[in-house]
């Protein structure tokens, strides 16, 4: 246990240290495998299969690389395309300026629950957003917070989510009750959160831009209706059922042909801008345009395999195998929820993935959901509304640090992501009326 212990220090030592000194978490995670993996050797364990373990968790993260890199050339497309400088030139003028931060939420919000991800929705419409926050003045940490809680609610309760699809596999639940279950409960966290971001858009009102910027922005693009396409169909494709590889990668190739058929832009420049970045001419709008590329992704993406190899060493050590008792006392002594909340946050905090991080939380907590309350059932929706909305809230869980890296903040803008701590926070308040376990049933 006092091996445990101790590796657990270094590896919370490393990752407060690269948060004071703005380095890569990528080092913790590093700093972690190699602590525990040292553990493993002293403990007897043979290397190759503390290696085995470790890789087993480490491939099942490689399914987003696609997903990452098909983000970052989105992100740089988007901008060569003039895709996002026509929502900058027009949103500036249509927004009204104090509601700027509420409608973020709304749009976020709304697309996150039609593609079911977060991250395609915070790499796209949110990288618009922020180019447009950083155009008029607002807060990024607060237009970064506001972002990811609108993002991370259709990760929680829309139907393409793959997250909900994971809970309900791990429970053994369905995937609509668990959906039914959260959209009940959901409801009175959603409306706090609208009624703070209202406060917030009065007191950050977004600025006009002067009239010079706004001239440059339609000197250097064509901004015509062509220029939205590749936004259109991040929206539209997902309604027909089209996966979100597919949603990206053709979203990607409308942006290359926009950027050389309508802006003119040379095939060998914009292929470039798809791999190295966006990088505009030296004037107003470099710091607001600049960025993306397959190259930006690079580092969230070995950060995520990472991630995959440290939460596979500890499953393959057993690292965890004490948390199952802990668990118990703390349900007796503050009952279910509290019990899962701690859990879900402790397996964010180690295994520094949302997937993962469900799923032991499910192994840990089913006998005890079993005992003591409704089973599998009330198990589901104590982690979607805990672990799902709380891994987001750990500055090292990749569930947060990758969305960070793409709308270029710091932890700063995590405590104004309202929705994912009021959601628990009402769960916790209102689960004594809404959900009574013994009688499986939900009052309204």
């Amino acid at each position: 246990m006092a091996g445990l212990l101790l590796c657990f220090a270094v590896f919370l030592a490393s990752v407060i240290t690269c948060l004071c000194l703005n380095w890569t978490l990528l080092l913790a995670v590093w700093v972690g495998i190699a602590a525990f993996f040292l553990l493993g050797l002293r403990r007897g364990q043979a290397p190759r299969k503390m290696a085995s373990d470790a890789w087993a968790q480490g491939r099942k993260m490689c399914v987003v690389i696609v997903i990452y890199l098909l983000i970052g050339a989105i992100t740089a497309l988007w901008r060569s395309s003039g895709t996002i400088a026509f929502f900058i030139y027009y949103g500036l003028q249509i927004i009204q300026p104090k509601l700027f931060l509420l409608v973020s939420f709304l749009l976020t919000s709304f697309i996150s629950y039609a593609l079911g991800t977060s991250f395609g929705v915070i790499g796209t419409v949110g990288v618009i957003l922020m180019a447009l926050a950083r155009s008029g003045g607002v807060s990024a940490a607060i237009t970064a917070g506001t972002i990811i809680a609108g993002a991370y609610f259709g990760d929680r309760c829309s139907p393409a989510s793959s997250s909900a699809s994971l809970v309900a596999a791990a429970t053994g639940t369905k995937l609509y009750d668990n959906l039914h279950l959260m959209h009940r409960t959901g409801w009175l966290p959603y409306l706090v959160t609208l009624a703070v971001y209202g406060v917030l858009s009065w007191t950050n009102p977004l600025s006009a831009l002067d009239a010079a910027t706004l001239e440059e922005l339609s000197q250097r693009f064509a901004l015509s209706l062509w220029t939205v396409i590749p936004a259109l169909l991040i929206i539209l494709l997902p309604l027909c059922r089209v996966s979100i590889r597919w949603t990206m990668a053709a979203s990607a190739a409308a942006a290359l042909a926009v950027a050389v058929l309508v802006q003119g832009v040379p095939l060998g420049t914009a292929l470039r801008d798809a791999v190295l970045g966006y990088v505009p001419a030296p004037g107003g709008l470099h710091d607001v345009l600049s960025g993306g590329g397959v190259v930006s992704m690079l580092t969230a993406t070995v950060l995520s395999i990472s991630a995959g190899l440290y939460a596979g060493l500890l499953d393959g050590l057993g690292a965890l195998n004490g948390v199952r008792r802990w668990a118990q006392h703390i349900a007796v002594r503050a009952g279910l929820f509290p019990a899962c909340a701690a859990v879900c946050v402790l397996s964010g905090m180690v295994f520094c993935n949302q997937s993962t991080g469900a799923v032991v939380s499910t192994q840990l907590l089913r006998d005890t959901y079993r005992d003591m309350g409704d089973g599998e059932q009330e198990l589901a929706i104590d982690i979607e509304n805990s672990g799902i909305v709380l891994s987001p809230l750990i500055p090292w869980n990749i569930s947060v640090s990758i969305p960070l890296h793409m709308l270029v903040v710091t932890a700063a803008a995590i405590p104004f992501a309202v929705l994912l701590y009021m959601i628990p926070l009402c769960y916790a308040a209102t689960k004594k009326r809404l959900y009574q376990p013994r009688e499986r049933k939900l009052i309204v």
